[in-house]
């Protein structure tokens, strides 16, 4: 055997090996649990006894806490990853969030529903940024991107289990199989290691985990703000044209029914193509940003055919979808970006507080279109918010530097 033949079959091991694999069911139990949530809204809250128009209004409200608990577990755990280490915050976050999954299966009342999805929040959030962290520590530079894309691709098809999962199911024994999920995910924990990078900055007196340092200096608060903006699109795509697409359909004459629970089944298929495409192609390109800067290219053509699709058949509907989920594809390699642009010191607090900002970005996203729709209708109003969504991303790209070939073994210098 040749020592590229060995190499090649170490690359492997490794891109294979456990540090991966459990960083990647850490995010497919996140992504369950938010595709969940969505899909047995209506159910749950009848379950307890609500009707009418508080299907709607108490189901933002508890959106709106899991999303404020995400925000907050954002910050907690990536400072706490960056003080007290990369695993015990995947320990944490997961341990919180099947506790609360469980007890969300026998909740009664609205007010323990809310208190619960904000715990779920919490615990989430710190999921998918931990993993990021790791794989892109623990994997040498030339493969990292391969890791990270295992990370996504399995973590986004955690939707499609939470759609069977709820067809075939009681809300409540879905919420149940998310927190069993979550405990035997926390038992194939204990035999990962924790980052030598990590190991290694334990040792030194350096300054880590101060999430207020990202607003102390312009060029570290630059390349924050512009790891987030350019994950706009992404939540523009899922937060307005999946969640309301039975209103899009109508408006644009979709034959046959379009059920909102099928539009996200189908955007997040196209996510794991996309994740998987942009992983690969980011590792054969050697880039990282000219990846990004082809799906986003890509997301615009998709959502030019979603509002081109008048008369079309629902099936077309959906195909559509699943092309703005490919689209969108680039949340392994957008998170990546991230977690690379930042010292080992700050590397989880920004993996891990970037994707959840995105996430919050749903909020002021959601109301613009609303406010936009006012003025210039449905369509109209939400292809100016899905244009300037896409034009922040796209300038924010420009101003990030290519990360593919850095060395992450160093600390950012702060006081």
């Amino acid at each position: 055997m040749t020592s590229s033949e060995e190499s090649t079959k170490v690359a492997i091991r490794q891109v294979f090996g456990l540090p991966v694999i459990v960083a990647a069911l850490g995010y497919f139990v996140d992504i369950y649990d938010l595709v969940l949530f969505s899909i047995v809204r209506v159910p749950s809250l009848k379950g307890i006894g609500l009707s009418g128009q508080e299907l709607i209004d108490k189901g933002v409200f508890l959106l709106n806490m899991q999303m404020a608990g995400m925000l907050l577990g954002g910050i907690l755990w990536g400072v706490l990853g960056d003080r007290k280490g990369r695993l015990k915050i995947m320990f944490g976050s997961i341990f919180i969030y099947s506790l609360a999954n469980l007890a969300n299966g026998m909740t009664n009342s609205i007010e323990a529903y809310a208190f619960l999805r904000f715990m779920a929040g919490v615990g989430l959030a710190g999921e998918l940024g931990a993993g990021i962290t790791l794989v892109s520590e623990v994997l040498h530079r030339s493969i990292r991107g391969y890791g990270t894309m295992i990370v996504a691709t399995v973590g986004v098809s955690g939707a499609i289990l939470a759609n069977i999962v709820a067809k075939e199911f009681d809300w409540r024994t879905a919420f149940v199989i998310g927190g069993i999920l979550g405990l035997m995910l926390l038992l194939l924990r204990v035999a990962v290691a924790e980052s030598g990078m990590f190991k290694g900055m334990e040792t030194k007196e350096v300054a880590k985990g101060n999430f207020f340092a990202l607003f102390t200096s312009r060029d570290r608060f630059g390349r924050f703000m512009n790891s987030i903006l350019i994950g706009l699109p992404s939540w523009f795509v899922v937060g307005v044209l999946i969640t309301f697409s039975p209103e899009f359909a109508r408006a644009l004459a979709v034959q046959g029914p379009v059920n909102a629970g099928n539009a996200v089944m189908y955007c997040y298929m196209g996510l794991v193509a996309g994740d998987l495409v942009s992983g690969l192609l980011s590792q054969l390109l050697k880039s990282r940003k000219k990846v990004v800067l082809l799906f986003l290219l890509l997301t615009v053509a998709a959502v030019a055919g979603y509002f081109s699709a008048a008369g079309v058949t629902a099936g077309s509907f959906y195909l559509i979808c699943g092309l703005l989920g490919f689209g969108i594809g680039y949340w392994a390699i957008f998170v990546t970006v991230a977690a690379e642009q930042f010292g080992t010191n700050l590397r989880a607090t920004v993996a891990t507080t970037v994707p959840n900002f995105v996430r919050g970005m749903t909020i002021p996203i959601t109301m613009l279109f609303q406010a936009a729709r006012k003025v210039l209708g449905l369509e109209m109003g939400a292809l100016a918010v899905g244009a300037l969504c896409l034009v922040i991303a796209l300038i924010s790209l420009s101003l990030l530097q290519e990360t593919f070939h850095k060395d992450l073994d160093y600390f950012e210098e702060y006081l």
